[in-house]
């Protein structure tokens, strides 16, 4: 400890181990994953998987408790549940226990849609006919019909979606008070993907988690030259034609620095942060032969290949050749992409049931024997 801290009177808490995470799209939530995961696993905890063969919970159906694997007979005993849901609380209490911690994130619909539209190219019609994201927002209402919105939720207000409301509701000024208010109800902590490192070290405040637990690579990103450029006019165009994703995050943007504030404050921050990129910073030369993400035709593993999308090259990691196995099983955990840990995680603890079939060349052997 250094002569601060020791001169601060620390209250102890404990680590809040009961915690559901609302995973939205694009908003960095698959390093939330990780995170989670990585957590649940150094607590021994209980995870809300999804059922049989899915890698998500029922999306981008309602959640229903049936969703998550075994629950007839674990019932309202589980510890952690972030896996992709639409959010449903009645449901989701059903899941988990009564004390559970409820955080989501959420990024600016701006540079949002644009990922989206990125990945989401292939699968979503309003995306698939237009040439590019600013022909898209130039005329979306050219390319997206309604009768095709369960196929378009990801092309406008898919935040909003994901709390489980009507992303195509009119930017109505009563009713956005009103889903803002019950979403304050329903949720403890709203982080920002815009400020990542600002949000874990909130999140590891609030929760009272180790710096050890929010550490991340950041995992799913893509390759810089799959991004588009948006115009001028585009931005604002996103504004108006995602404006409940807008009011969403402007509003949860102000109660992020003003939770920052009063939990905080901007000094101690400013050292956490530092501090927490330099642990990050060790992490990589312990655990990368690159010291950065590769694209996907440069991962040797391919155990370790994230899941592609659209036209986006999804990155990930290679690992050093001649780690020990205690650092291996950590630098491991650190890389797995999501449906390699939903699945890992799946084998773990429902040994009995069928595995998970990904497609992928899944080395279970390497990770689980030692």
């Amino acid at each position: 400890k250094s002569h601060e801290e020791l001169l601060i009177p620390s209250t102890p808490c404990r680590a809040k181990t009961n915690v559901m995470f609302l995973k939205t799209h694009k908003t960095a939530s698959s390093t939330v994953l990780n995170i989670m995961f990585r957590f649940a696993e150094r607590y021994n905890l209980t995870v809300a998987l999804p059922a049989g063969q899915l890698v998500h919970l029922g999306y981008p159906k309602t959640f229903l408790a049936s969703f998550v694997e075994e629950f007839q007979v674990i019932g309202q005993n589980y510890n952690i549940m972030c896996n992709h849901l639409r959010f449903n609380p009645s449901e989701v209490q059903k899941v988990m226990a009564a004390n559970t911690f409820y955080f989501s994130i959420l990024r600016n619909p701006i540079p949002l849609l644009e990922s989206s539209y990125v990945y989401y190219k292939d699968s979503v019609p309003a995306f698939r006919i237009s040439k590019d994201v600013n022909e898209y927002l130039a005329s979306p209402m050219k390319y997206y019909h309604p009768e095709d919105y369960k196929q378009n939720i990801y092309a406008r207000n898919i935040m909003w979606f994901d709390f489980g409301y009507d992303n195509n509701a009119e930017n109505n000024k009563k009713y956005i008070q009103a889903v803002l208010k019950e979403i304050e109800q329903n949720f403890h902590l709203i982080l920002i993907a815009d400020y990542f490192d600002e949000s874990m070290i909130l999140l590891k405040h609030i929760l009272c988690w180790d710096l050890d637990d929010v550490i991340y690579f950041k995992l799913n990103s893509r390759s810089q030259d799959t991004v588009q450029t948006l115009t001028l006019k585009s931005k604002e165009q996103i504004k108006a034609w995602c404006s409940l994703d807008w009011k969403l995050y402007l509003h949860f943007n102000q109660s992020f620095w003003r939770r920052i504030e009063e939990t905080i404050g901007f000094e101690k921050l400013e050292k956490e942060v530092n501090h927490l990129r330099m642990r990050q910073k060790e992490l990589m030369e312990t655990c990368l032969s690159d010291q950065e993400a590769v694209g996907k035709d440069h991962i040797k593993n391919k155990a370790l290949l994230p899941f592609q999308s659209g036209a986006t090259d999804i990155l990930g990691y290679n690992l050093k050749q001649d780690l020990d196995n205690r650092t291996l099983r950590t630098c491991q955990k650190m890389v797995m992409p999501e449906l390699q840990y939903t699945s890992y995680l799946y084998a773990v603890q429902h040994p009995h049931k069928k595995r998970k079939q990904l497609g992928l060349p899944l080395l279970w052997t390497s990770f689980q024997e030692k």
